[in-house]
């Protein structure tokens, strides 16, 4: 690959546009109305929190552009260095503080546009014409145009795309698989806890069909009780942002944003011995159940850690304080309870709960010989979930590795 040229990415685009300046109004159904929570940080589109717009708003929302497939959406304020490409069938509109590029496809490829968009040469460019403001940093989109890229020849773009696409749809197609058993899982807590369709409720002495084997609204054997009858809970903590050297260890230190239903290998940040010793926060062991007190909808995402971390005072860390008080059991347990959790922390003066809230929960422990029947089904389908997981792990850092070598030239394809 010869030396390129940097050049403006206007120079690529068919046109840049910016979003709506407001919010309308909200309703349940209707088009997607696009915010930066609905980009990942490696570039998916993520809806499974979105908002919406009515029919009404969406032709006055979509005046000045009208989102296509392989456009590319950015942010341009608070949260940065967002991107993601449209995918066929996506009906919405610009959210607030949205951009959004159209690339000429005559001269770049959608896809390896987007691959650029995410890497660190053009994450340097932002870096370098952010502007600080009072309240949030933003990129001026008036000179957006002008922010210079370097792209090889169309046959090169095309086949650097689709290197690294296989990689992304291996990633997306276990993505798709993790849902599923994580859908099992939750159909089958469901179906045996909240229904009470467990085996042996047909009779036996649990529970008969002319009720009797009920005890207190719930089965014979089983136990009423709350969080902290059954689990140990603990909070974390935030080492001094004073002390950078803090930040500087190999501790996993884990975020509410990071807890995503699933397991945790690694984090974001990772701090020092010392950073431990001069704050609140603790190490887990592998297996503790993090649940997040804070962050208005994100309130009560469950994680399990899959190796020794901390975590921030917004996480909550359980662990079993009986034998048969599996994890397993609370992290779908969390998952019935998230809008009551959400709900409680919109009725107190701030967006979050307590872990003293926490502990109050309360919640119905299944007697021995079912939870084990129970875990039993359930370990599989987690098992199956870590696996995939930590081979997106991998393939996520080839790819990451890949993509500056395949865009330098350093690796000819």
């Amino acid at each position: 690959m010869t030396q390129m040229e940097r050049i403006a990415i206007s120079r690529y685009a068919e046109g840049i546009y910016d979003g709506p300046h407001a919010t309308p109004k909200e309703v349940d159904e209707g088009p997607v109305f696009l915010g930066v929570t609905n980009v990942t940080e490696d570039g998916r589109l993520d809806l499974s929190d979105v908002k919406h717009i009515s029919e009404e708003d969406f032709p006055r929302w979509t005046k000045r552009v009208l989102p296509q497939k392989d456009d590319i959406v950015f942010s341009y304020e608070a949260t940065l260095h967002r991107y993601v490409l449209i995918p066929e069938g996506f009906r919405g509109c610009l959210g607030r503080r949205m951009g959004l590029v159209r690339p000429d496809k005559s001269k770049v490829n959608p896809k390896y546009l987007h691959y650029y968009l995410l890497s660190k040469e053009w994450r340097a460019v932002i870096e370098s014409n952010i502007i600080s403001g009072a309240t949030v940093d933003r990129i001026p989109l008036k000179k957006f145009p002008e922010f210079p890229v370097r792209l090889p020849d169309l046959a090169t773009q095309r086949r650097i795309a689709s290197i690294l696409s296989s990689y992304d749809e291996l990633i997306e197609n276990n993505r798709k698989r993790i849902k599923l058993l994580e859908r099992a899982a939750r159909l089958l807590y469901t179906e045996w806890f909240v229904r009470l369709r467990f085996p042996g409720h047909e009779g036996g002495k649990r529970l008969r069909p002319d009720g009797s084997g009920v005890k207190d609204g719930v089965p014979e054997g089983w136990e009423k009780g709350t969080i902290e009858d059954f689990y140990h809970t603990s909070s974390g903590g935030t080492p001094s942002r004073s002390k950078p050297e803090y930040y500087e260890g190999d501790i996993n230190w884990v975020k509410t944003q990071e807890l995503n239903e699933d397991f945790i290998f690694d984090t974001e940040e990772k701090i020092t011995e010392m950073a431990i010793s001069n704050s609140s926060a603790k190490v887990y062991p592998p297996n503790t159940l993090l649940v997040s007190m804070y962050g208005g909808t994100n309130i009560g995402r469950v994680a399990i850690l899959a190796n020794p971390a901390a975590c921030n005072q917004a996480c909550c860390a359980l662990s079993p304080k009986v034998e048969h008080a599996s994890i397993h059991f609370a992290f779908l347990f969390f998952g019935t309870i998230r809008e009551q959790l959400i709900g409680i922390s919109q009725g107190a003066a701030q967006t979050n709960i307590s872990q003293q809230i926490v502990k109050g929960l309360k919640v119905v422990l299944p007697c021995k010989d079912v939870i084990k029947d129970f875990t039993g089904r359930i370990i599989p389908l987690f098992d199956q979930m870590r696996t995939l997981q930590a081979m997106n792990q991998q393939l996520t850092r080839a790819r990451d590795l890949l993509l500056p070598r395949l865009m330098s030239g350093k690796v000819r394809v």
